[in-house]
């Protein structure tokens, strides 16, 4: 018992990463129907980022962790940000009125422009963190097995709860929101209502890329070491968390990722940590199967 209470501790840690990501996916999705396949690099940028500022701020001799922290949050959320901006009017935009795939090879290319980018100028060693954030609570002592719930891991838990709370508070009771919801149902006619729709695009993928950035921090932070290449990986697991639970739907977007986190954790303490990707995505082909507009996906219907 005390295992499993482990492992789920773990899991939904870990699928809290993979849905603030998936969140981004979905955003963009919901508005303008295409997957934007740059923005687990985005997150990686994110990543580096977040280091390379916190570093920075070490060598600075500013020793207040929680004052750096804060700093390192904001400076990577508007560089990261500014990032989603630019693949959005190099990638997206131009491409927007051609046929579905141009944009989807554009952003697969932008994809490998900014893993080699990071790659040149950062290296392809791994790059390291000393644990920031320690301490924790621990639980059933007197037995053969110690359950330890981690500071970070609450701070993981607690900042993605907030967080999508109020992402679905901004859709739903916001102008931003208001409009969002009018482009994706119809782009043209919320354009005639006097929406500006590349506006909203754009903030849309700022918005996006913002949350990605947090959840790159979350991840430098609870794994301690990144790399040029984490932002495929992830970025596939965040894209399949998105898929799961239903393209278009940010709760959703988070349900898939808590079960994507939760696959992946159970199957390596259970089973063997070779094949935890080959679960996670076996799940996602069964839902597809039975449900193929996800968990909590809405069926679409086209007007003839």
């Amino acid at each position: 018992m005390e295992y499993f209470l482990q492992q789920l501790i773990n899991g939904v840690a870990l699928g809290s990463i993979y849905g603030l990501i998936a969140i981004g996916y979905t955003m963009v999705y919901g508005i303008i129907g295409m997957i934007n396949f740059a923005h687990g690099d985005i997150f990686m940028v994110g990543t580096f980022v977040a280091l390379i500022v916190f570093m920075g701020l070490m060598t600075i001799g500013l020793a207040w962790v929680p004052l750096a922290l804060l700093i390192v949050l904001i400076v990577s959320m508007f560089v990261t940000a500014a990032y989603g901006w630019t693949v959005e009017r190099l990638a997206y935009r131009p491409l927007r009125g051609s046929f579905r795939l141009a944009p989807l090879i554009t952003a697969i290319g932008m994809s490998i422009v900014l893993q080699n980018y990071v790659q040149v100028t950062q290296g392809a060693r791994n790059r390291p963190l000393q644990p920031v954030i320690t301490g924790g609570f621990k639980f059933f002592e007197d037995s053969n097995f110690v359950v330890n719930l981690s500071n970070m891991q609450i701070l993981i838990i607690v900042t993605t709860v907030v967080l999508m709370i109020a992402f679905s508070l901004l859709i739903a009771k916001t102008s931003l929101g208001r409009a969002q919801r009018a482009c994706e149902q119809d782009r043209k006619m919320a354009s005639l209502l006097g929406i500006n729709v590349d506006r909203t695009i754009s903030l849309t993928f700022v918005m996006g890329a913002a949350l990605a950035s947090v959840a790159g921090f979350m991840y430098l932070l609870y794994y301690g070491v990144i790399d040029f290449y984490i932002g495929f990986v992830v970025g596939i697991k965040a894209f399949t968390a998105a898929v799961l639970g239903g393209i278009g739907s940010l709760p959703g977007a988070m349900l898939g990722g808590l079960i994507i986190g939760l696959i992946e954790t159970f199957w390596s303490a259970y089973f063997t940590i070779e094949y935890k990707d080959v679960a996670a995505f076996s799940m996602l082909a069964l839902v597809l199967i039975f449900l193929p507009s996800g968990l909590l996906g809405r069926t679409e219907v086209e007007k003839v």
